[in-house]
């Protein structure tokens, strides 16, 4: 504060020796400061002046008529007066000068050594200490406010930490009766309907009697919808192992070719149903990957089906090449599908992977399915360190594109953990509910 002392300074001198307040009044009038100065003879009026007026600071007696200037220094702080006090001693001994201070005097003067460059430094001094003790109190208040604001905030924290501990705790369980739920039921309805399927695949031979057109028509929708209520429970059944984080690869040594021929041969018949170009461009030097038959059939399965599925017209294409980069031996394979089909729109391209999620949304839509095929898909991929990526245009087709290590070990399996679905079913649910 450059302009502090520029200004008149109220100076008050508590003394009931008219000669020390002479003295100390010729002191004063005698320094570089601007002053204003007001006398009081004992500790009360002293203590009626400071009540009315504002100080720079205060000069007062160690010996007072009415009270020790301890003792008014104590009575002044007490009361939460913040002002510079200057206690005047006739002996300035240590003992005094300890007690002062540690009462809340601001400095002591010895009356001998009275003088009007002492008096000067003294003012300045107590006043230039005042001022930045009051900063460093409310640098200190601050800090304390915003010390209880960030506690406050930690026990929040803390409470809501809590709260959504217990209620992952309580969303394990869901999931853990849920999956046991889904295992148990798929299970109880695989039998009747592996009953049905059997049971109508013997009518349907021919083998117990010849059948009228109308048997025979009948028993094959029988037939067709008993294989595709199977295939929705196996799809389902499928989604709780994984969810659960209870699916685990069997790596063994696969011909890529001949899975990859196999697998789009059996789904040749769907193709053809719809005049569809079902075909197959494999580019590998060298077949054999170590990964798991059964999942990766799955994924083919999924990602042809579904691509005879939203084609109409023209071509299904699988490929499968090598990819090295700089030079490296071919040490991933990349496996896509590509249809001509209806595309997905880049509103759904979004949410593709997500469990129960099927471009059409209508309870009328063309095509029927759980919308788990890709969420699957996803996940297995996933815990097989690979990648799957999508690219579409709407009415042109679409094409999937899987990254696959050559070889995927038991340790690598073992090292993902839980489950892999890019959002929880419960918030899928929830976020596709009306």
């Amino acid at each position: 504060m450059p302009n502090l002392f520029e200004k008149t300074l109220n100076i008050l001198i508590v003394d009931d020796d008219e000669v020390d307040r002479m003295a100390l009044q010729r002191s004063l009038s005698a320094s570089t400061l601007n002053l204003s100065v007001s006398e009081a003879t004992n500790a009360d009026t002293a203590l009626a002046a400071i009540e009315k007026t504002d100080y720079n600071c205060i000069f007062l007696d160690y010996h007072l008529p009415d009270k020790s200037g301890l003792a008014l220094v104590k009575q002044i702080r007490h009361e939460g007066i913040r002002v510079p006090l200057i206690v005047l001693t006739g002996q300035g001994d240590e003992q005094t000068a300890v007690s002062l201070m540690k009462a809340g005097a601001s400095d002591y003067l010895p009356k001998r050594k009275l003088s009007a460059e002492t008096v000067d430094r003294l003012v300045r001094s107590a006043i230039l200490v005042h001022r930045a003790e009051l900063k460093i109190e409310q640098v200190n208040q601050d800090l304390r406010e915003k010390n209880s604001l960030l506690e406050r905030q930690n026990w929040e924290l803390d409470r809501q930490r809590r709260y959504i501990y217990k209620q992952n705790l309580q969303l394990q369980e869901v999931s853990r009766l849920k999956s046991e739920f889904l295992a148990t039921m798929s299970h109880e309805l695989r039998t009747p309907l592996n009953a049905i399927i059997g049971f109508s695949q013997i009518l349907l031979s021919k083998s117990k009697g010849p059948l009228t057109g109308y048997q025979g028509d009948m028993l094959s929708r029988v037939l067709a919808n008993g294989r595709n209520l199977l295939e929705l429970i196996n799809d389902i059944l499928a989604f709780s192992k994984i969810e659960a984080g209870r699916l685990e690869l069997e790596p063994e040594a696969v011909g890529l070719p001949q899975l990859i021929e196999e697998t789009t041969e059996e789904l040749r018949s769907l193709a053809a149903q719809k005049n569809l170009c079902l075909e197959t461009d494999i580019r590998l030097s060298n077949p054999t990957v170590v990964n798991d038959r059964g999942r990766l059939r799955q994924i083919l399965v999924n990602l042809i089906s579904n691509a005879i599925k939203f084609t109409d017209q023209g071509r299904v294409r699988v490929q499968a090449k090598e990819l090295s980069r700089n030079g490296d031996r071919a040490d991933k394979i990349v496996i896509s599908v590509t249809d001509t089909g209806c595309g997905i729109s880049e509103a759904d391209l979004t949410y593709i992977f997500d469990a129960f999620h099927q471009a059409d949304q209508k309870v009328t839509r063309k095509h029927s399915g759980t919308g788990l095929g890709l969420a699957i898909t996803y996940s297995l991929v996933k815990i097989m360190h690979g990648e799957i990526t999508v690219s579409s245009q709407l009415g042109q087709g679409s094409t999937f594109r899987i990254e696959l290590p050559r070889k995927v070990t038991p340790q690598e399996v073992n090292q993902i953990g839980e489950l892999v679905f890019p959002e929880p079913v419960e918030s899928v649910v929830r976020r596709k509910l009306p």
